[in-house]
């Protein structure tokens, strides 16, 4: 007879004691987990825990935590027909849970949601645990962290007593690794790989219980415990693995590892690691290790992970060069964060600067403090498009004709454009105070029905306030949400205020009625509007109007407390929705038609209406208030990749940057590439299979893109050499 926990140890070890709190269960399951689950190397020999069980019917998994799926479980009853009525069983009590978890839901923003006006929390968003917590201290270092606070709150044993169940599942896991990894080099021909895993059986000797002795054994702690967590952003890695590092004399091993990491994080699309950034007094953190890892991403010239550099006002002339040579292989590869602007406006919400300068990026590009923060990565987004078609529409949806806003008056009653411009103000205020009340509240049914112990013990503040990583127990709780489509939205504001309101050249009636054929039979009147300025070119009555509506959403944010206990900030980072986005939405008065995927990719201009060049485009979106953008602030250039051919090219990039930032530009990331290799690339996909270009917040294969967020990439203005 198969054993129950060969089947599924998540299963048995949740219901192993059904009298336990929910998350002490979670860390049982977790603990059975690492005693029952199989365990194995990846293609690199590296160790790649994957904590699902067999047969898909439960996991843990960093978005979510523990999960189980009913479906599968009633499937393995019938494959093992001894286990069946158990299994029966806890399906049944995992329904009742699931259906109290539902009932807390509150479906108040359905419709916007449907509409793709707003979405809020609904999925778990990334985190940046403190992985040198393992790699440098160990789990006995932890362990006393917790022995030291679980006395102060005896009312929550049950959650130290989950956390410890986690720290012995890493424990666990280490030691199975020093095994398997001894019998898999006592069965290796290859001398090479055969030394590798005789290293790492070594490591797991000391670690992870104690801190790592040189890079391999810290790379195998790092390993264990980041597949653990789902492999997701691996944070400021130059900084908590070069203590290791520079302990290692033999640069071939280093070398060799980060060419194995490298293609680990390839295989399993891990998101963002973080190198270099300034400490409180301004000093440079550049260490070799970051100079290794850009050599490296020029090695590979992988998209993956998402690599982000933190420059400022220190940063070396030596380390800018690395950036330049970097970003000329093409792969959009890393993107540019300025301390100077980041660390502000995360010490304009009480972060003080010896943790904003411990600032970090996951996932595309949101803003997290490393190791010590829940920051919602992301909350959600606000699309300002579908404000403005509900301010021209008195909160109906022009795509579906239902009610889906509030009613903010009939624009054809408004006699000034301070009027109508309220009107969108109202529009995008309720739309995002409806997108925090989303947030929040799938925040508290994460906080109530998904604890997450193995982040609470390897994020300060979750251990020493004796709360769970997803209710409050980081030092920082604070949330973002992200504003979409600015600029369509900012263009279409100015055409209004000029062509109807300024010069009355046309009635609102007959603006909202060509919007409402989509233009058709207004051919004159759609050339005019389709033809006024628009923002990205530094013409300040556009970008004026522009930014006031994107200021006003940062500040309306933070009025907006967090069911974790923190405020909501702003950002922007399209991601690959943008098309989607574009396709939701009905015609505007910047020409846009009905359901056309064109959107703002970036803080910067509609993709090619920008026509002035990228100095132009810098001061447009200079004009906005960065130092309140607390998440990423995705701005884009597209450059032809001849610039990059010569030092002059590099050089003139470098000073761009540098001139971007000393004016105060939080973010800035480029897509180099040839535009006939763009084109060419959408007729003969076969040719240009490693073709990079930067998506919202993240870079991908131009082939691998839909059609739609093709045409946008191509749709970019270029920077010509």
């Amino acid at each position: 007879m198969t054993k129950l926990a060969q089947i599924d140890p998540f299963l048995l070890g949740y219901f192993s004691d059904d009298s336990l709190e929910h998350g002490e269960r979670v860390g049982l399951a977790l603990l059975y987990a690492a005693q029952n689950l199989e365990i194995g190397l990846s293609p690199q020999l590296l160790p790649e825990i994957t904590l699902e069980a067999k047969y898909g019917s439960s996991g843990y998994a960093p978005s979510r935590g523990l999960w189980f799926d009913e479906d599968s479980i009633l499937r393995l009853a019938e494959r093992f027909p001894e286990h069946a009525r158990t299994l029966r069983g806890y399906c049944r009590e995992i329904r009742v849970f699931n259906s109290k978890a539902r009932r807390l839901y509150c479906e108040m923003t359905d419709a916007l949601e449907r509409a793709d006006a707003e979405w809020g929390g609904g999925w778990g968003g990334h985190s940046n645990p403190d992985y040198g917590r393992i790699v440098c201290c160990g789990t006995d270092h932890i362990r006393a962290i917790l022995a030291e606070n679980r006395g102060k709150y005896p009312d929550e044993a049950w959650f130290y007593r989950a956390c410890s169940y986690a720290l012995d599942a890493i424990d666990i896991f280490g030691e199975r690794y020093r095994k398997l990894a001894a019998a898999r080099a006592a069965e290796c021909e290859n001398a090479d790989d055969k030394a590798f895993l005789l290293r790492m059986a070594k490591a797991f000797e000391t670690v992870p219980k104690k801190p790592a002795y040189d890079f391999t054994s810290a790379m195998c702690s790092f390993m264990l415990i980041f597949s653990m967590d789902g492999s997701d952003s691996p944070g400021r890695f130059d900084q908590y693995m070069f203590p290791a590092y520079s302990r290692t004399e033999n640069k071939e091993e280093i070398t060799d590892l980060l060419d194995r990491l490298w293609d680990y994080f390839h295989d399993h699309r891990s998101w963002n690691l973080c190198i270099s950034g300034s400490d409180p007094d301004w000093n440079d953190q550049t260490n070799a290790l970051s100079y290794d890892i850009l050599a490296m991403v020029r090695r590979k010239g992988y998209q993956t992970p998402n690599l982000t550099c933190r420059v400022h006002r220190n940063t070396p002339d030596r380390l800018w060069s690395a950036i330049a040579d970097t970003l000329a292989i093409g792969a959009g590869l890393p993107a540019l964060y300025n301390d100077d602007v980041v660390c502000a406006s995360l010490e304009k919400i009480g972060i003080p600067p010896a943790d904003s300068h411990e600032y970090c990026m996951n996932g595309c590009n949101q803003i997290d403090i490393f190791g010590k923060s829940h920051m919602g990565l992301e909350d959600g987004e606000v699309v300002f498009t579908k404000c403005l078609e509900y301010a021209l529409h008195n909160g109906v949806d022009a795509m579906c004709g239902e009610q889906v806003s509030m009613e903010t008056g009939d624009p054809l009653e408004f006699t000034t454009y301070d009027r109508f411009e309220r009107a969108f103000l109202d529009q995008l205020e309720y739309v995002t105070y409806n997108a925090c009340s989303s947030a929040n509240t799938y925040q508290h049914l994460r906080g109530v029905f998904e604890p997450h112990p193995l982040r609470s013990c390897l994020i300060a503040g979750c251990l020493e306030k004796g709360r769970d990583y997803r209710n409050g127990g980081p030092l920082y709780n604070h949330g973002q949400i992200l504003a979409e489509g600015i600029a369509d939205a900012g263009d279409s504001l100015y055409a209004v205020k000029k062509l109807v309101y300024e010069e009355k050249k046309y009635t609102m009636s007959e603006l909202i009625e060509a919007l409402d054929a989509d233009f058709a039979g207004f051919g004159q009147l759609w050339q005019d509007f389709k033809s006024c300025d628009k923002f990205g070119n530094d013409l300040p009555e556009v970008d004026t109007v522009t930014a006031r509506a994107l200021n006003r959403f940062l500040t309306v944010l933070k009025r907006h407390n967090t069911y974790r206990g923190g405020v909501f900030t702003g950002g922007c980072s399209p991601y690959n929705r943008v098309a989607r986005y574009g396709s939701r939405t009905a015609a505007l008065p910047n020409g846009k038609r009905k359901g056309e995927p064109l959107l703002a990719d970036s803080i910067g201009a509609t993709p090619g209406r920008d026509a002035n060049g990228p100095t132009a485009l810098i001061r447009s979106v200079l004009r906005y208030h960065h130092t309140d953008a607390c998440s990423g602030f995705v701005f884009q250039n597209k450059f032809d990749k001849k610039l990059f051919c010569s030092e002059e090219g590099k050089t003139a990039f470098i000073a761009l940057a540098k001139t971007y930032f000393a004016l105060g530009g939080q973010q800035y990331t480029v897509t180099v590439v040839s535009p006939e290799d763009l084109l060419d690339a959408k007729t003969h996909p076969e040719n240009h299979r490693d073709l990079i270009v930067r998506v919202g917040g993240y870079s991908e294969y131009f082939i691998n893109l839909g059609e739609e967020l093709q045409d946008n990439v191509l749709r970019r203005t270029f920077t010509e050499g």
